[in-house]
């Protein structure tokens, strides 16, 4: 950092680990999107849901109004695989937690818009999230479930 204060990255190495995270293109976002092409839905993809909205959606149903969010378990902290950094504890602490807030106010300005925000975290199986996905682009269309349809 230029202005002297001290990087958030503990060493050099996890600075360029860090900031080489993606933000769109990981493996459960495409693993997802792959599945619900395959049961036919289309979407966009990256998308603000809400032009006013700083925020892009990972997968946006915009007839629907359903946007999808594909939630990093450490950066979102997630309930079940969330670890605490060891290295600057308070800083990640902050930052997760910060990010737990910014994604409620983002579910609640999408819901006043009459949006459906859809949080899908990273461990969950590909199969199992398209299939909540396709549920609830269909209810909101007024069409039955895809499990309904098939038989």
């Amino acid at each position: 950092m230029t202005n002297g204060s001290q990087s958030w990255a503990s060493t050099p190495a996890v600075r360029a680990s860090m900031r080489a995270n993606r933000s769109r293109d990981t493996k459960p976002e495409l693993l997802l999107r792959r599945a619900l092409h395959a049961k036919g839905y289309r979407y966009r993809v990256a998308c603000r849901p809400l032009p006013e909205l700083r925020r892009t959606a990972d997968l946006v149903f915009t007839r629907a109004k359903v946007a999808v969010f594909v939630d990093g378990c450490f950066w979102h902290g997630c309930p079940t695989h969330h670890r605490l950094a060891k290295r600057n504890r308070e800083y990640w602490e902050r930052k997760v937690q910060k990010n737990r807030q910014r994604d409620s106010e983002v579910d609640a300005k999408l819901a006043e818009a009459g949006w459906l925000a859809l949080r899908i975290w990273e461990h969950e199986d590909a199969a199992s999230a398209s299939s909540r996905v396709a549920e609830a682009v269909n209810a909101r269309r007024g069409l039955p479930s895809p499990t309904s349809r098939r038989s």
